[in-house]
This record gives C-alpha cells, sequence and structure tokens, in this order.
C-alpha cells in the first residue's frame, strides 16, 4: 500500500496505466484510500488537462461501453482520457516532516546572484509568486539552490518544470548533485519509472496534467518557451499542480512583455557569473542560402565559417530555420567531416549527440531551435543560418546566441547571423544584448 501511496500522492493517473497489479488498486479503492472519478466531466471537460473545447473534446462510438462517448484529443498522447475512463487519485495529501537534506553545491554566488537568491527567499517565505530575468550565462539555476534547500528542509514538496525535455535532461543531474539524499523524480515523455516518494520532481510541463494539488511551489525554467508560452492548457497544468494559494516562480532570460507586465515581485541580473559581457552578434550576408542548399552546395561563406571552427578545434552549433533544410544540409557537411551530426525535434538520438558533443566526441551539430535553451557546452561556437527567417523571433536568437560564451574558461565565443537580408527581429535580439551588456556593467 505504501508504494502505491507514494506514486498516487498528488498524481491524477489513468487507473489502466498504473505501475501495480489491478487488485492491488482495487483493495485500495474498496478501503478508502483511492478516488475514482471519469475522465471526461459532464460539462466535457478533461479531468486531466482541463480542456473543455469543443475542437478538443470529441465525440466517437465507444466499443468499450456501446454509447456515444467523449475524448481529450489535447492530451492524447499521454494515453486516452474519455467518457468511460477512470481516473484515480490518492484520498488523503502526504504531510512532510521537516527534514535535513543534504546540499553538496560548494560554489559560491555572486552579489548579483545573492541578491536575487535572497529576493527569491523573501517572496516564498510571504508566499508570493516571482520572476527571476536574468541573462543566458547569469547562473540562474545556482542562485535557486539557497531558497530550494531551505523549502525542502521546511517539508515542502517542490517541482521544477521546464517546457522542453532538453532543458529538464541539463537541470536533472545538476539538482542531484546539489541535493544528494533528497529522493528526486525525473519525469519526461519515456522516462524509466522511479520508485519512492520524491520531494523534489523535475519535469517537463507537459507531465504537469498527470498532478493535482501536489506541490508547495513550482517553478517554471524558460517560462517563455513554446510551447508553454502558447498553450493556456500548460499554464493551467501548472495551477492545476498546486496545493492551494502556493506560489509560482517564472525563471526567464527572455520574458515576454506580458511576463514582465503582470509579474509584482521581480528580480534581474544583466550579468554573467563570470563577469563577462554577452557575445554580441555579428551579421554576415549568405545570399541565396536556399538555392545553394537546393542544388547540393554549401555557400561558401558558412563553409569558411565552419572549416574555421574544425581547424581551431572549436565545437559549433549551426542553427537552421528549418528541419528539411537541415536534412539536405547534413550529407554536406558530413563531406567535410564525416562527425558532424544533425540534432532536431524528431531525431531520436538527440540527447546522445548533445552528449557526445559536450564531451568532444563530435566537431558539431546542425540543428534546429530545439537547442536554443537548455544546453552548455564549452567554448561552443553559434551560427545561425537564415537569421532573417521569420520563425527565428527576437527572443529565439538571443537564446541561439546565448549557447556561446557561457564557461567562465572561454567566456567570448562568436555569434554569427548569417542572413538573406537583415530583418527587425535580428536588430532588435542585437540591440536587447547590447541594452544587457550595458546595464550589466553599471
Amino acid at each position: 500500500m505504501k508504494e502505491i501511496q507514494d506514486f498516487l500522492v498528488g498524481r491524477i493517473w489513468l487507473r489502466d496505466f498504473t505501475p501495480f497489479p489491478e487488485e492491488a488498486i482495487e483493495k485500495a479503492i474498496n478501503q478508502g484510500f483511492i478516488a475514482v472519478q471519469k475522465g471526461i466531466t459532464e460539462k466535457l471537460e478533461c479531468a486531466r488537462c482541463l480542456e473543455n473545447s469543443s475542437e478538443k473534446i470529441i465525440p466517437y462510438n465507444c466499443a468499450k461501453c456501446e454509447r456515444i462517448c467523449y475524448y481529450c484529443r489535447h492530451c492524447i498522447r499521454m494515453g486516452r482520457v474519455s467518457s468511460c475512463t477512470d481516473l484515480i487519485t490518492w484520498k488523503e495529501p502526504l504531510e512532510l516532516s521537516p527534514y535535513s537534506h543534504s546540499f553538496s553545491w560548494n560554489g559560491e554566488l555572486t552579489n548579483l546572484q545573492q541578491q536575487a537568491s535572497d529576493e527569491l527567499d523573501e517572496s516564498l517565505r510571504r508566499n508570493r509568486s516571482h520572476l527571476v530575468y536574468a541573462v543566458c550565462g547569469a547562473g540562474k539555476t545556482e542562485l535557486l539552490f539557497p531558497p530550494l534547500h531551505k523549502a525542502l528542509s521546511e517539508g515542502k514538496r517542490i517541482c521544477i518544470a521546464a517546457p522542453r525535455t532538453d532543458v529538464v535532461l541539463e537541470l536533472s543531474p545538476r539538482l542531484k548533485a546539489a541535493f544528494p539524499d533528497t529522493v528526486m523524480h525525473t519525469l519526461y515523455g519515456g522516462a524509466i519509472f522511479e520508485e519512492g516518494f520524491a520531494q523534489l520532481v523535475v519535469a517537463t510541463t507537459h507531465q504537469l496534467y498527470r498532478f493535482q494539488q501536489a506541490f508547495d511551489l513550482v517553478i517554471v525554467d524558460e517560462a517563455d518557451a513554446y510551447p508553454y508560452s502558447y498553450d493556456l492548457a500548460l499554464a493551467r497544468a501548472v495551477t492545476k499542480s498546486l496545493k492551494e494559494n502556493a506560489p509560482i516562480v517564472y525563471v526567464s532570460a527572455t520574458p515576454s512583455k506580458e511576463m514582465l507586465k503582470t509579474a509584482v515581485n521581480q528580480s534581474k541580473i544583466f550579468r554573467r557569473f563570470h563577469g563577462h559581457p554577452l557575445p554580441v552578434p555579428e551579421y554576415r550576408s549568405l545570399w541565396n542560402y536556399r538555392k545553394s542548399f537546393n542544388t547540393n552546395k554549401i555557400p561558401e561563406k558558412l563553409k569558411d565559417w565552419v572549416k574555421l571552427r574544425l581547424e581551431k578545434n572549436e565545437p559549433f552549433m549551426l542553427f537552421f530555420p528549418t528541419i528539411e533544410m537541415i536534412r539536405q544540409a547534413e550529407p554536406l557537411f558530413k563531406l567535410i567531416d564525416s562527425r558532424i551530426e544533425a540534432v532536431h525535434s524528431k531525431d531520436e538520438d538527440r540527447k546522445e549527440k548533445v552528449m557526445k558533443l559536450r564531451r568532444g566526441e563530435i566537431p558539431g551539430v546542425l540543428t534546429s531551435s530545439i537547442l536554443e535553451r537548455g544546453v552548455t557546452i564549452a567554448n561552443v561556437q553559434v551560427g545561425i543560418v537564415g537569421a532573417d527567417e521569420a520563425v527565428f523571433e527576437a527572443a529565439a536568437l538571443i537564446q541561439m546566441a546565448g549557447r556561446a560564451g557561457r564557461s567562465s574558461a572561454f567566456p567570448n565565443g562568436e555569434v554569427i547571423f548569417f542572413h538573406n537580408g537583415i530583418s527587425r527581429q535580428m536588430d532588435d535580439a542585437r540591440n536587447l544584448i547590447k541594452f544587457y551588456n550595458q546595464e550589466g556593467q553599471r
């Protein structure tokens, strides 16, 4: 029974897909420990993701109950929820006693990080939500450590959520190293099952569909990123996962105007932890680059840039506007160096390839915006092909540029906007980076 409780406390789960025998679940239901509810409510709302749009709650002829049922198309990738689906929750919340969590991070916060960490701690003490607005490479994760340690020691259950799996995979080992004795689960699509009750959860925001009234605090990292910033259901999922009146902490290097306007309590850091300025992007024309790739040619300027990276033994990330263009370019770049890899959202091996780049086993990657966040590679050089393309908004360009110069050993880096004409978004991105550098020197 304890194993079932540890798993279900704070969760809302498909009854037919628990990692426990049906007889054990049935016994817990009969004994009053587990509550059961239908997946689609009488008001035609999904009980898991709270979607109620007629475009997402779809009628169908159900073979199971032989009548017209409804199912939720919005969260179907996490298992179908329908009118005759049973969702189960653990009835009684689990009260955690204060516990002395070990904290093994030996780093030292800069004055700006310490100030932001103290401001965040004060907001959490007052149970207020907070925005941490800090540039790429400012050390946002590290400044969270002291408030996290305090909250864990007070017996609070915490979730750190991010819109993308790559960010979750970057955060998870750093948090495990900082809090080695804390039971922590890492949740994303395809993650392995972890036993025990996790007081600290690191998850993609999609995974929060499966929680309700579970957490005393949720930290949304990269809060401006797609898909979180475009999907209201994900924001509802965060709210649903919180206990009553629990705060939310938003962390972002490029918050939206709306986020800046609505966040009453804010901390701002416009300087990287190592004190060096952010690399300012250089514009480099690459006329008719699409035509070049369509005719199986790499534009000469781009070829020269990659060859120079290889000669200097500098790892590189070359961003492209579409997966189609990446696929066109990959065999051409492999003629220069067969170790160059392509990484994008449809690549099942992308996690392994990023690890190879980090370990220096491959010289560089051709990638999409999937790697614009949550990836830190020492001494990496950044090129963006088609920086003028509409798909690259200013915030995305800033995030991509922010991959360079993150290491104190290699604080400069190079960022090139390869373009077929300078766009307003390119200018906005470069001007904002210059603004950060000016403010960071004050």
